[in-house]
């Protein structure tokens, strides 16, 4: 017998050699809010057909778990699969982004258009609530997911008959003698995570028509099991949309052919034309913001985390500065309220991410103040002793100045709710990458910015890819409730990803989370970061080199001409 501590009942339990995770959470007569959907074991994420044959300890999770989210997503995204590939074996389909509504697919055509761009295969309404019914059946059916190991070659052959070329390019890339393969019902795929037990798991989801493509629908992670309508996101599609136009038009479909282009030494190539449509963007929202000079006086930048707010800030301006304006940064910092009034949150904490620790009536009187053509005296912030103060420095605007604020409030009206609208410039501004892995794992934008702040953290910060790990749920729950909601209400979105930044900062991150140890409470996130970055060739310090000075990547890596 073998000897098992269940982490969720601090309890250990006897069990034979062979035992499923399923089978021993039976056993302990576990029930958790939501129905368990896999488990962590000794730190590592496996799905609940996993085999028992030494002593460990297990951590079952659910839906509110990021990891259990994810397992069931893949899960959703396989069942969809099967489908469109039943209905639809002529096409490829095309899992490309994931927005607030929820995963946008598309289909497409093998060939794409002479440019490169891809040919879109449009659904009817009927065709959509047809591939939902068949979902719906397989669910109902409650059909068993297996895994299975399978020769590479045995797999890429697999890959290749359900039109799937990336994917078989990049296990081809890989070297690697085997590869997991599952099984749904007959039809094969690769994942880059475990799937749930059976389709009769997937209780919950909507599927419909959206663009040129559709939308799969889950409850979003802080709601399991419930559908919440949201408005449609449009500007942001648009700026997801463009980004994936951009990687087909340079020929990189995904991380095989990015991985080819770094191979064939193609890496400068990469870096000058990312660069180049960065500036492009960069020029063109200054264009913007001239074009509105009689009445824009404040330009307000805002982004979730590690997605180069501070760098987009600065090339504005310069940019702005090109077109004869002078601007002004306005540090939103410097207008907390003090200390003692600052909220507290649930533990009794600070809590400096809420608007509420923003003093907005000081902060407006002097904004109007400046539009006015009023002196104020600027305030600064002393951290140390928790209070505003004033050095004596005066701001008056001239008429060709313009206010540039950034920070992670700036789209939230009431930040600037007694302002007229029109003397407002609002800028969003996140790594919204559309790079996948293959043509149905995309990658999260979500994970993109934490790589970015893994490497950032480290460099600059002094604080450990451990911590950066361990602090990022509470990161991405004040981006859900104080940036997300606001980000439709920019004029316009700035991407600032870039095609070659993943090859870029595996140099560094990989390094750093290979030294977290493997019973930190961080290490089952950086084992799915490592495998994650394992798919993706890195640049060498020489290609590094000719990331030009001004790229928002060196706000990450430094050698930046700007000073932060």
């Amino acid at each position: 017998m073998i000897s098992v501590y269940c982490e969720n009942i601090k309890q250990s339990f006897e069990c034979e050699p062979g035992t499923t995770l399923s089978e021993f959470l039976t056993q302990t007569g576990l029930t958790l809010e939501w129905p368990v959907l896999a488990a962590v074991v000794d730190n590592q994420l496996k799905e609940l057909g996993f085999n028992i044959y030494i002593s460990h300890t297990v951590k079952f999770i659910d839906y509110s778990h990021p990891d259990g989210y994810r397992t069931y997503i893949r899960s959703l995204n396989f069942v969809l699969q099967k489908v469109v590939a039943g209905i639809y074996p002529q096409y490829s389909l095309v899992i490309d982004y994931n927005l607030q509504n929820g995963m946008y697919g598309e289909l497409r055509e093998l060939e794409p258009d002479e440019d490169n761009s891809p040919k879109v295969v449009a659904l009817s309404e009927e065709e959509i609530l047809e591939i939902k019914r068949r979902m719906q059946q397989l669910i109902d059916a409650d059909l068993p997911f297996t895994r299975q190991k399978v020769r590479t070659d045995e797999a890429v052959a697999i890959f290749k008959l359900q039109n799937k070329p990336e994917k078989a390019f990049l296990h081809e890339q890989r070297g690697k003698f085997f590869t997991t393969v599952y099984y749904l019902d007959g039809y094969a795929d690769h994942f880059y995570g475990p799937l749930l037990e059976s389709t009769g798991k997937l209780t919950t989801f909507d599927f419909e028509s959206f663009s040129r493509g559709f939308l799969i629908i889950t409850p979003p992670i802080t709601k399991p099991y419930e559908i919440v309508k949201t408005p449609y996101q449009y500007k942001l599609f648009d700026v997801f949309k463009e980004y994936s136009d951009w990687c087909s038009i340079l020929g990189v479909k995904g991380v095989a052919s990015l991985n080819q282009a770094i191979l064939e030494d193609k890496a400068r190539s990469l870096i000058q034309i990312a660069e180049g449509l960065h500036e492009r963007k960069y020029a063109a929202i200054a264009d913007e913001i001239f074009k509105r000079r009689e009445k824009v006086k404040l330009v307000l930048i805002a982004g979730p985390s590690s997605s180069g707010k501070t760098t987009t800030s600065k090339r504005v301006a310069l940019q702005t500065r090109v077109l004869g304006l002078n601007p002004i940064i306005i540090e939103l910092d410097n207008y907390f309220i003090d200390r003692d009034f600052t909220p507290k949150d649930s533990d009794g904490n600070y809590d400096f991410e809420i608007l509420e620790a923003l003093d907005i009536e000081f902060l407006n009187g002097q904004l109007n103040e400046l539009i006015q053509g009023k002196t104020i005296n600027l305030p600064r912030f002393d951290f140390a002793l928790g209070k505003r103060t004033f050095l004596g420095e005066t701001l008056t605007m001239g008429e060709k100045d313009i206010l540039i604020m950034e920070g992670i409030h700036a789209l939230n009206p009431n930040l600037t709710k007694h302002l007229p609208r029109d003397t407002m410039f609002k800028i969003y501004a996140s790594a919204l990458t559309s790079l996948s892995l293959d043509e149905n794992n995309n990658i999260s934008s979500s994970d993109n910015r934490l790589i970015r702040r893994i490497v950032r953290d480290g460099f600059f910060r002094g604080v450990s890819p451990e911590s950066t790990i361990l602090r990022w749920p509470s990161v991405r729950r004040g981006e859900i409730n104080n940036i997300f909601p606001h980000q439709e209400n920019a004029d316009i979105m700035f991407n600032s990803a870039l095609i070659y930044e993943l090859p870029l900062l595996k140099y560094y991150a990989e390094p750093s989370l290979r030294r977290i140890a493997p019973n930190s409470p961080a290490s089952t996130e950086s084992i799915r970061l490592l495998k994650f970055l394992s798919y993706i060739q890195e640049l060498q310090p020489s290609e590094i080199s000719l990331v030009p000075p001004t790229s928002v990547m060196r706000e990450f890596i430094g050698g930046s001409s700007f000073r932060y």
